[in-house]
């Protein structure tokens, strides 16, 4: 993505931004989301997407997605705010995925990922997951703003294509699927 700037910018996380993903844990928290796995075990990695582990430990196939809202966040905050600081746009960013991870884990968009998409056994995410998750996100955020713009075009599309060749899912089709369901596209992706 195009470099806003000049000189060298520290991305590292804010006070701010910190305080942000630490409300947003304690948020969860009141909303009765579980603080790691209900199994009790914090584990790096679910290979499974439909394991109901996913969206319980640090990553998972959908961690990679959070990544992409990373680069897409950077661009669009670039392109729109551009007056900004990347500090400044890197708080924001912070802050819409915090509240798109408090909105996930609403009961009515734990429904209807469970009603409308393949993650038909979804029970929202835990906290560790829901954390992690933001950190992926500053990742992609930090990946864009140092990469040049082909770099992160290609990084966005093999982020996209990798988990649709894996588990038929990605952030497209997640989109697409909640906005506007497919039969079709859910029998594919169950394998039909």
């Amino acid at each position: 993505m195009a470099k806003g700037g000049s000189g060298r910018i520290s991305l590292a996380l804010t006070p701010f931004s910190v305080a942000i993903v630490a409300l947003t844990a304690a948020v969860l928290y009141l909303m009765n989301r579980p603080p790691i796995c209900t199994c009790g075990r914090i584990d790096l990695w679910v290979g499974s997407a439909s394991s109901p582990r996913t969206s319980q430990m640090l990553a998972d196939w959908y961690s990679l997605s959070h990544i992409v809202h990373g680069f897409l966040f950077y661009g669009a905050l670039w392109l729109l705010l551009r007056r900004w600081s990347p500090e400044h746009r890197f708080a924001l960013a912070v802050s819409v995925e915090s509240f798109w991870e408090l909105v996930e884990n609403s009961p009515l968009v734990i429904h209807r990922y469970r009603s409308v998409t393949a993650a038909i056994g979804y029970t929202g995410d835990s906290i560790v997951n829901s954390v992690s998750d933001i950190v992926m996100m500053a990742v992609g955020f930090f990946l864009a703003r140092r990469l040049p713009l082909w770099a992160s075009i290609a990084a966005v599309v093999a982020l996209e294509l990798v988990p649709l060749y894996e588990i038929r899912d990605n952030l497209s089709l997640n989109i697409l699927m909640l906005l506007h369901p497919s039969a079709a596209i859910r029998a594919w992706q169950a394998g039909g």
